[in-house]
């Protein structure tokens, strides 16, 4: 999942994109409404989290703008605002889900993770291939029967191509839906980390090599 977390006070952006990180998602960071708005033309997000009191270009403005965008990026709303009348606002110029500050990391992670659910195609509690299975909410992923040890980054890529269910996924497409605008697109971090889940995953190989395409399960 791809998130942009949008913030002015730049620790609990950190703090926010840090929890969201340890989940296996892809996270950049803004800290005013011109940022995001640039970072959204940019990157097709599956997730927003605003917050709604923003310098320069007010959260409102920025849901707005995210709404006339072609692709449907869901938005998550924060605010210190947790007034009835001001939840109804945010819902009302197209947030589709509005949390009060302060608030606790694991129901943020919670509602990120629904409303990454909403612009997917509809997949499985537990995706399987063969004797593998994953379950996203948990975040955990086995092999006949027993637990892999899989850090953050090898989940998301093993969650990706399950998700896929047999397409081949680019080494591209990879850097850009598991990792986040911080990573230097000519690294060959893709390969080392298909490495390493390959290696976990055991015997026989799970994910193939599709030569000059990319890979698939």
């Amino acid at each position: 999942m791809r998130v942009l977390v949008v913030e002015d006070h730049v620790r609990l952006a950190g703090s926010v994109a840090r929890v969201l990180r340890r989940e296996g998602m892809a996270v950049d960071v803004a800290h005013d409404g011109v940022g995001a708005l640039e970072r959204a033309a940019e990157v097709d997000y599956d997730v927003v989290v605003l917050d709604r009191d923003l310098p320069g270009v007010h959260g409102d403005d920025v849901c707005g703008e995210l709404m006339r965008e072609p692709a449907r990026t869901r938005v998550l709303m924060l605010t210190a605002a947790g007034a009835l009348a001001d939840r109804v606002r945010g819902l009302t110029i197209g947030a589709d889900d509005y949390l009060a500050k302060p608030f606790a990391f694991p129901e943020l992670v919670a509602r990120v993770r629904a409303l990454g659910r909403r612009t997917q195609t509809a997949l499985p509690p537990t995706l399987t291939s063969g004797d593998v299975a994953l379950d996203p909410a948990r975040r955990a992923a086995t092999r006949h029967g027993s637990r892999l040890a899989l850090n953050p980054k090898e989940l998301a890529v093993l969650e990706y191509l399950m998700s896929a269910r047999g397409r081949v996924v680019s080494a591209e497409e990879l850097l850009d839906r598991v990792w986040d605008s911080a990573t230097d697109p000519f690294t060959t971090t893709v390969k080392a980390t298909v490495n390493r889940l390959r290696a976990k995953l055991g015997e026989p190989p799970v994910i193939e090599t599709v030569p000059r395409s990319g890979y698939r399960i």
